[in-house]
């Protein structure tokens, strides 16, 4: 499969500055038809797998010095790990995906989406609408269906919960955070702080390839897309080590499917000896990812600019849900909900009017995957120019890539019958993507990574572990990568 010139994986490499010959390196097969949704929905989930894949290889063949690996990007592949988080089976259990009360909801006057998955966010929804800590999903529905939908909104929002309007794509367009969102680009990558010598990696040995060995990666994101970024470094040899607050948690269920090739640990930031230790490893680190709503990590030092003061040429990634300005430029949010307030879901309203979803978490993934690119990127710049860098993205950014991009032909398969959404690919097909590993929580059935080049990793050293479990500390040189 041959894309059209000017199609969207142009369009994100070209972003990300790569030299836009380089991607006549990539070859494209599959079958057709995956993830069939109103919008073209595997031309961008192709498009982001291609440009992290081709990424990868520019980075390999700058480190051995050859010519770049020919990228290769299966459109079953791509489906499969788009759904990731749904395939994945432990001792042949299914993981807990959405809670009761993470879901549409019908008001006065049109809709709401909730997101409860986190105890936190739950509490805060019943209190912000007044109801009691054991509420269920009828009493909430009652209360929901007195009230209007933006009344819902801010209401909740000011409880420090999640809630957002049902809007079109032409509400979010007149909206002060569409428009905000709309004066971007899809990513950014940019230099920060002060100039640096170049930093060349030393040549990769071994086999498989991994173009990102003996870079080290804090990891300080949650959920889906900061977390797919940070597993698609591990996979390419990184050290990625996950940081989690004590008393906030990641999901075991969440950790299982997005942990593969890192490791784990718990560490408070607000103690005087978690930031003692956190200083240690910054002073090792080459990566820092972030994924919490912009300006919560501030206060302990984290902003970008302070980052690459304490450690000169780290490549920072920052990743929000609405973007770094705009009136919801602080706010939390998740794929679901940027999917509802973009105009997405009316876009994929089922025939009764209720407004639908994509068949994939596809804004999470695919920008996962331009993240890990964005990393990957500024590794190779840094190698030739030296400096700081400072990647980045937003779900909204992704959504409105989705709603308004270049696809054109390449968009045409995923609009076809204008059928709604069904989640993964076709049932054979998945099956030739998914493999049974071993892991210390039990037997995983999980989807391999749809990042390919020749010579490139099939899967990941190891499987993840228990949240939290790890020592904050670095790998010893000759424990391996993964």
């Amino acid at each position: 499969m041959v894309e059209p010139q000017h199609s969207g994986t142009d369009a994100a490499w070209s972003v990300l500055g790569g030299d836009p010959a380089l991607t006549g390196r990539i070859v494209h097969s599959g079958p057709p038809g995956l993830l069939p949704a109103r919008l073209p929905v595997m031309a961008p989930a192709r498009s982001t797998v291609a440009v992290c894949a081709l990424a990868a290889a520019e980075l390999a063949a700058e480190r051995d010095g050859g010519t770049v690996p020919t990228v290769r990007v299966d459109d079953g592949a791509v489906a499969t790990a788009f759904v990731s988080e749904r395939r994945l089976r432990i001792d042949g259990r299914a993981p807990t995906t959405f809670a009761p009360l993470s879901r549409m909801w019908r008001t006065a006057d049109g809709w709401v989406r909730t997101h409860a998955n986190y105890p936190h966010h739950r509490t805060r929804l019943l209190s912000a609408l007044g109801l009691p800590e054991n509420a269920g999903a009828a009493q909430v529905g009652a209360e929901l269906a007195g009230r209007r939908a933006e009344e819902i909104e801010e209401t909740v929002h000011s409880a420090g919960g999640l809630a957002v309007v049902a809007r079109t794509a032409q509400q979010w367009a007149a909206h002060r955070q569409g428009a905000a969102v709309a004066a971007h680009p899809l990513l950014t990558l940019d230099a920060i702080g002060d100039r640096t010598p170049p930093r060349p990696l030393p040549p990769l040995a071994g086999n498989p390839v991994l173009p990102a060995a003996g870079l080290r990666v804090l990891d300080l994101t949650r959920v889906i897309a900061g977390p797919v970024a940070t597993r698609t470094l591990a996979l390419l040899g990184a050290d990625v080590l996950r940081i989690d607050a004590p008393q906030l948690p990641e999901s075991q269920d969440a950790h299982n499917d997005t942990g593969f090739g890192k490791r784990s640990t718990a560490l408070d930031l607000g103690s005087r000896s978690g930031r003692a230790t956190f200083e240690e490893l910054l002073a090792g680190a080459d990566v820092v990812v972030t994924g919490y709503r912009p300006g919560a990590l501030d206060r302990f030092g984290l902003a970008p600019q302070a980052l690459v003061e304490r450690r000169p040429g780290l490549v920072v990634a920052r990743l929000s849900a609405w973007g770094e300005d705009g009136p919801w430029g602080g706010r939390r949010g998740f794929d679901s909900l940027v999917q509802v307030a973009t105009g997405i879901a009316v876009i994929e309203a089922g025939p009764d009017g209720t407004p639908g979803a994509l068949p994939a978490q596809v804004l999470d993934h695919g920008t996962g995957y331009l993240l890990a690119a964005a990393v990957l990127r500024a590794h190779t710049g840094r190698a030739r120019t030296g400096g700081s860098a400072l990647a980045t993205l937003a779900l909204a950014r992704t959504a409105r890539w989705l709603v308004h991009g270049p696809w054109g032909e390449d968009g045409a398969e995923g609009r076809a019958g204008g059928a709604p959404a069904v989640a993964g690919g076709a049932p054979d097909d998945a099956a030739r993507h998914l493999r049974d590993t071993d892991s210390p929580v039990g037997r995983l059935r999980h989807a391999l990574p749809p990042v390919s080049f020749d010579g490139g990793p099939v899967t990941w050293a190891t499987p993840p572990g228990r949240c939290g479990a790890d020592a904050p500390v670095w790998r010893q040189p000759g424990e391996g990568d993964g």
